[in-house]
């Protein structure tokens, strides 16, 4: 007897560039757990990009497909299975994955929509799809292989033969995970390691939170289970050994990574395999909820590699309420801040539109916080409606009368090789019953604001001085999308670009919005980034790689405003906004551009800037006065201009792929540093001085107030403002 021919799949899009980038470990685990209980008995492949599944299905159809579901990949999925039946009508089709709705009724629903689809196995699949492929094997012929899936299974959802719903759910989720193979260690995930995809780790399933609006709050999940610390140990030894050198990142898929005393050793672990491999560059991980401090000492021990991701999602106790999230102390992770900024680490958190109950005044007094406690990088989210998740029951949409439309997701479209045009829409909330769709129109601006603004470093001198300055912080980003008559011409065109997008981009209906794509004009568009994008990091990476100059001509004129309001007669503020606006301009140079490494600007400083903002806050600008002007100018290091180089391999240099890069670069690895300028050296990217203050090339010590004896001919370059 042949052995049962299996293909298992967690696609990605890239027709543009790859819309997920990691590797398929969810379904290296159905496979490796399987192949052990099995054997010979099965022949299984795995898939990550679409076009090769659509090839192998053609060519060489399997007995069973399983694809994973999830909203960046369900219609590509259900269009696959499709294309299986035309091929063999006998074959199983499997789906697995969170995104399976909650009520029974809806699960009714669910499935008579998607009748391709003969066996469903919800949250974790290994023990559920084993259960399918013992009954597989009993099978002598084609045609008993079919009724296997219309059979009643453990963890698994069938119809029976009148197309009723079979679930038999004995929530035996597997607790000692060690029982399932690594896909590492055995060898099933090498042909992943091609130089594109970004190797993901975990080292423990599930979540003891219910937020109402993620697929991992349902209470069927929510006992923590791990993998052993030997185990984890030998994989990312196995990951950064085998790492491609264009690949960077090392991805943790824990739900709540550094909560955990042990996650403290696998920190251990990770920069082990740094200093030997000198991999990963960056680690990216959802940290946890709770337990802030130990969180802090995770992030600290990977050098930077990693950002304290701070989820806080509302900062009113009555929406956490509303979405089951009053076990999450905002408030603690607002306290931690100034230990956070003490330790010198970069923190980002997120933040969710359009919650239930969420108000307009509500948002922005989460977002006036946020700012007021310092974080770095502040990323709005839409609110997506996902199956799974308790928010999309019919009883949460009635209750907050909330208002849905439906958008493309990035990225997310090809045509296949039988012609169809598939793309993958999301459902967003847009209003309810106390948001108005107006209200989360400007939302969706201020969002931006923020975005471009108080992400990454380029205006952490201007945030600073404003403050120094007693400037509301939130009023500068306000400002910028009240004040858009007095903004550069580039700015205004890309705020009105903005708000077109976000309102283009949504339709009443999934089946409208699919629809229009099929025609092949309007699917050109997709191809040409006119549709189809992730409006935020687009409109960031235009402004990055073409109107950097503006967006900081227009930030700093209103600093300037807001400074002036303040009538301060004691400090020298415009000396210092001077400086402070040229570090900005310095910094942010040219960073994506062919020609980056020859076109270094330069200016001349009164004030020591590096050295300010890595001190303590209580000493002010003024402090830090130079004896004389300095000429500074700034370079990109021969290691960043590679990072650079090889993400714009693989996302590409149109606004989409620099919009990936600038996602997947540690910030400080993406701006340019200040060099002293000695007129008698030649300046390199090696005199790049990473402690924080101006360098010479000797020992790394410059024109601090303490040495006078160091001074330049003040010299005006054609850079200087």
């Amino acid at each position: 007897m042949k052995p049962l021919k299996i293909y298992l799949g967690d696609l990605t899009y890239d027709t543009i560039t790859l819309s997920t980038e990691t590797m398929p470990l969810n379904i290296g685990y159905l496979a490796a757990y399987c192949k052990e209980k099995f054997g010979a008995s099965v022949e299984i492949t795995l898939f990550k990009y679409i076009e090769k599944l659509d090839k192998a299905i053609h060519d060489s159809p399997p007995d069973i497909l399983g694809l994973g579901n999830y909203c960046w990949s369900r219609n590509v999925s259900v269009e696959l299975f499709r294309m299986l039946e035309k091929q063999n009508p006998y074959a199983i089709t499997v789906w697995g994955g969170p995104n399976f709705p909650m009520d029974i009724p809806s699960q009714q629903k669910f499935m008579k929509k998607y009748s391709e689809v003969d066996v469903y196995i919800p949250y974790d699949g290994e023990v559920g799809f084993n259960n399918l492929i013992e009954l597989a094997l009993q099978a002598n012929t084609k045609e008993e292989l079919k009724k296997i899936s219309r059979m009643s299974i453990e963890n698994c959802v069938t119809r029976d033969k009148d197309g009723r719903l079979q679930y038999t759910f004995a929530n035996n989720r597997i607790r000692e995970l060690d029982a399932i193979p690594s896909p590492y260690l055995n060898g099933m995930m090498n042909k992943f390691f091609d130089g594109r995809l970004s190797p993901m780790l975990q080292t423990n399933r599930g979540c003891p939170f219910s937020c109402t609006f993620c697929t991992d709050g349902a209470d069927a999940v929510n006992q923590v289970n791990r993998f052993g610390l030997d185990r984890v140990k030998s994989e990312i030894n196995y990951i950064a050994e085998k790492a491609p050198s264009t690949v960077h990142s090392m991805i943790i898929s824990d739900l709540n990574f550094g909560m955990y005393p042990r996650d403290l050793e696998i920190c251990n672990y990770i920069v082990n395999a740094q200093q030997e491999f000198n991999y990963p560059k960056r680690v990216v991980a959802t940290t946890g909820k709770n337990k802030r401090e130990q969180i802090i000492e995770a992030i600290k021990r990977l050098n930077g590699t990693m950002t304290l991701l701070m989820s806080v999602q509302s900062l009113d106790t009555q929406v956490q309420k509303n979405i089951r999230r009053s076990n999450i102390s905002a408030q603690q992770l607002m306290d931690l801040a100034p230990a956070i900024k003490e330790a010198d680490l970069r923190t980002t958190t997120e933040i969710i539109l359009a919650l239930p109950g969420e108000t307009y005044e509500s948002h922005i007094t989460s977002l006036k916080k946020l700012v007021a406690a310092k974080v770095d990088d502040i990323v709005v989210h839409t609110c997506m409606l996902l199956d799974g998740a308790e928010m999309n029951t019919p009883k949460e949409r009635q209750k907050w009368d909330l208002k849905t439309k439906f958008r493309l997701l990035p990225r997310d479209f090809a045509r296949l090789s039988n012609g169809k045009i598939v793309l993958e829409p999301e459902e967003v909330v847009v209003a309810s019953n106390t948001l108005s769709f107006d209200e989360y129109t400007e939302l969706r601006l201020i969002a931006f604001s923020i975005f471009v603004t108080n992400r990454g470093v380029v205006y952490d001198s201007v945030l600073k001085l404003l403050r120094e300055c007693n400037v509301d912080l939130f009023e500068l980003f306000y400002r910028t999308v009240t004040n858009l008559k007095h903004a550069p011409e580039n700015v205004r065109k890309i705020f009105e670009e903005y708000k077109g997008f976000t309102i283009d981009e949504l339709w009443d209906s999934e089946e409208e919005l699919i629809e229009h794509y099929q025609k092949e004009e309007n699917y050109q568009k997709l191809l040409e980034e006119k549709a189809g994008i992730n409006v935020m990091h687009h409109m960031h990476a235009i402004i990055t790689s073409e109107y950097m100059e503006d967006w900081t001509e227009y930030l700093l004129n209103i600093a300037y405003d807001l400074i002036k309001e303040q009538q301060l007669s004691n400090i020298d503020w415009q000396d210092q906004l001077k400086d402070v606006g040229n570090y900005c301009r310095g910094i942010s140079h040219n960073v994506m551009g062919n020609d980056r490494m020859q076109s270094n600007p330069q200016f001349n400083f009164q004030y020591d800037i590096p050295k300010w903002l890595a001190g303590n806050d209580e000493l002010p600008l003024k402090v830090f006065k130079l004896f004389s002007k300095t000429p500074i100018t700034f370079l990109l290091s021969d290691e960043q201009y590679k990072l650079v180089q090889d993400n714009l391999e693989i996302y590409g240099d149109s606004p989409n792929g620099k919009g990936q890069v600038l996602k997947k670069i540690p910030k400080q690895m993406l701006w340019r540093h200040p060099v002293a300028i000695d007129k008698h050296k030649k300046i390199t990217p090696q005199h790049i001085d990473k402690s924080g203050t101006w360098s010479n090339f000797d020992d790394g010590t410059f024109a601090v107030p303490q040495t006078p004896e160091i001074r330049y001919d003040e010299e005006v370059s054609e850079f200087d403002q």
